[in-house]
């Protein structure tokens, strides 16, 4: 029946629809030809301005390596020649029994994370079947040949990867108003005021944004930090040039003797561990009776371009540690570093280990790179020449923007965090939702120029912060190896910014008493999980085999959060119970209520 209806359909139809497949990937092929000379041919160096042009003139220069290097096997490419062609003769064929509203099974399916296809107009028209699958179909070609390419290194090929995923997804047709069914529809149901609210939307958007456009990802009035996020009660008890440093109130009839630092990331903002009351880290911690200090990181101007990573570790982790011994009059206290904020706790940790300081009796450690020999995907913008073009950058300007910094990390996930929000927001005219861990995320942090400099070249690029003595701190060359601190270290299994084997080196280096677990989901979603979320579950295997699959391989698997794991392990360095704290009775007096000045202020 199917063949009968295509031998007899319409010539003129069936001639028109391989033109347009044959013109479609025409065109597909000569997008990658212009991108690939306009990236290296038409980039000069006098030319930069920001850190996405050095990005994509070093993108430039690894395709010209690619395409000087590559080898072609010629059967493979025969093969994928010869595939493609038939799958274009099945589109045709398809196409023609859709059109004839006849059953058709697509000739390839979208992957099922991937939503972009989901509305009906994409199996049952004609047009945006054909358009849809000529778009799946190419896609699937140049994955294939990008494969197949051989003489590329490594870091080569994880950066040509990139570079044609970016193309292929930023050419979607849903990211086109008339290849967009739902655009269009929305356009006709609301009579064109979707498209006003659209541009509405983009014009709002260019305003607020600086050198590139910065979509937005939430309804920024939703929300307002020390209202509705960073909530949990709380004074500002000391601060200095660097940071301010918050103690929490009490909510328990006694409290654990040993105070508790948290050092969070100086790339975002602390409060992603004090969202809103039910997902509040922060708040939890208070109800399990710790007395908890925050380190709220200034967001740098130009006028903080001479701060170095020695001045976040003395000037900053060890500075607070010595103001919660002012507050509480206890010299030991435990500690949590959240991602760069591990990085910073154990460097602090390895110089108290050089000057015979065991002030701190446990440390905990989320999502935390200590060996960056693998940096996951955030390594296709880390290699030297893109530091050094970084470096003349943040020379110029005196710090790194921490827009530039978001919109890498979004680019990593970018149909989720990029076109999703770009279709929603400007194509369909629609109001981003309230949603407070994305206004967080939009809430970046610039970081001082001479401190990133160094973050970069020296953990990324020579990866010197697990080599013995290669790094001084404070006077003292650091040694992550003699680290001797009971530590936790906990990752998350989906995360695509601290690797979760990648943090496993990291936890190896340590000496002394260590214990591994692996989170569900992913950077935020693995870390912050409340107990009552009831959502994600965790590993453990208290054996340390060298590699991370040995480990995996002999985990227990545990439903619900991973924090009252936790409570219990620290519960052995929490001391007596003593009377709750409240701050300012201690040697520091109070300057302010939490969340304090230093959170509250948004780049421009």
């Amino acid at each position: 029946m199917a063949d009968s209806l295509i031998q007899n359909y319409p010539r003129s139809v069936m001639e028109s629809l391989r033109t347009f497949a044959k013109d479609y990937f025409r065109h597909a092929v000569a997008a990658a030809n212009l991108s690939r000379d306009v990236f290296t041919k038409g980039i000069k160096l006098d030319s930069l301005t920001n850190p996405d042009s050095s990005f994509i003139l070093d993108v430039g220069t690894s395709m010209t390596a690619a395409l000087r290097d590559v080898t072609v096997d010629p059967s493979k490419m025969i093969q994928d020649n010869t595939e493609l062609a038939l799958k274009y003769w099945q589109l045709a064929q398809s196409t023609a029994l859709i059109a004839l509203k006849q059953p058709a099974e697509p000739v390839i399916a979208a992957d099922s994370s991937d939503h972009r296809f989901d509305d009906e107009a994409w199996h049952n028209n004609p047009f945006y079947y054909a358009v849809g699958q000529a778009y799946l179909i190419n896609a699937g070609y140049l994955e294939k040949v990008t494969k197949h390419l051989g003489g590329l290194n490594e870091n080569n090929r994880r950066q040509l990867n990139f570079l044609v995923r970016q193309i292929v997804n930023a050419s979607a047709p849903t990211n086109f108003f008339i290849t967009n069914p739902e655009a269009v529809r929305k356009c006709r149901q609301t009579r064109g005021l979707s498209v006003v609210r659209g541009l509405e939307n983009f014009f709002r958007d260019l305003v607020r944004s600086r050198q590139l456009l910065n979509i937005s990802l939430t309804d920024q009035k939703a929300f307002e930090v020390g209202k509705n996020v960073a909530t949990t009660p709380g004074k500002v008890v000391f601060e200095n040039r660097l940071f301010q440093l918050i103690q929490y109130e009490p909510t328990t009839d006694t409290v654990h003797q040993t105070p508790l630092l948290i050092v969070p990331p100086f790339i975002n903002k602390y409060y992603i561990m004090d969202l809103t009351a039910k997902k509040s880290l922060v708040r939890w911690l208070v109800s399990q009776g710790h007395t908890v200090f925050m380190i709220s990181w200034v967001n740098p101007d130009a006028s903080h371009r001479d701060l170095t990573f020695d001045d976040y570790i003395q000037n900053g982790v060890l500075r607070a540690m010595e103001a919660v011994e002012q507050a509480t009059g206890e010299h030991k206290l435990n500690a949590i570093g959240y991602c760069v904020g591990g990085t910073l706790l154990a460097t602090a940790l390895a110089h108290l280990k050089k000057i015979s300081d065991d002030r701190v009796k446990s440390s905990t450690y989320f999502a935390t790179l200590l060996d960056f020999s693998d940096p996951g995907e955030i390594g296709v913008y880390l290699n030297e020449q893109m530091v050094r073009t970084l470096e003349n950058y943040i020379d110029k300007v005196g710090y790194y923007d921490g827009r530039f910094i978001a919109l890498s990390y979004s680019s990593l996930k970018e149909n989720n965090l990029v076109w999703s929000y770009f279709v929603n927001n400007y194509l369909k005219g629609e109001q981003p939702v309230p949603f407070d861990l994305l206004y967080w995320n939009s809430d970046s942090t610039n970081l001082p120029a001479t401190m990133y400099k160094y973050y970069l070249r020296e953990m990324y690029i020579n990866n010197n912060l697990r080599e013995p003595n290669a790094l001084t701190i404070a006077g003292t060359p650091i040694d992550l190896t003699s680290i001797d601190t009971p530590s936790m270290f906990v990752s998350a299994q989906q995360d695509h910014i601290a690797l979760w084997k990648a943090t496993y080196s990291g936890f190896r280096l340590f000496s002394g008493e260590k214990h591994f677990v692996l989170g569900q989901s992913g950077h935020i979603a693995g870390i912050i999980n409340p107990p009552e979320s009831g959502k994600y579950g965790y590993y453990l295997n208290d054996k340390d085999p060298e590699s991370p699959e040995d480990w995996f391989e002999q985990t227990d698997y545990h439903q619900g959060s991973w924090w009252p794991h936790w409570q219990s392990w620290v519960s052995r360095f929490q001391g007596e119970e003593v009377d709750p704290r409240l701050p300012g009775d201690g040697k520091l007096d109070v300057i302010e209520a939490a969340p304090g000045r230093y959170v509250k202020k948004r780049l421009v």
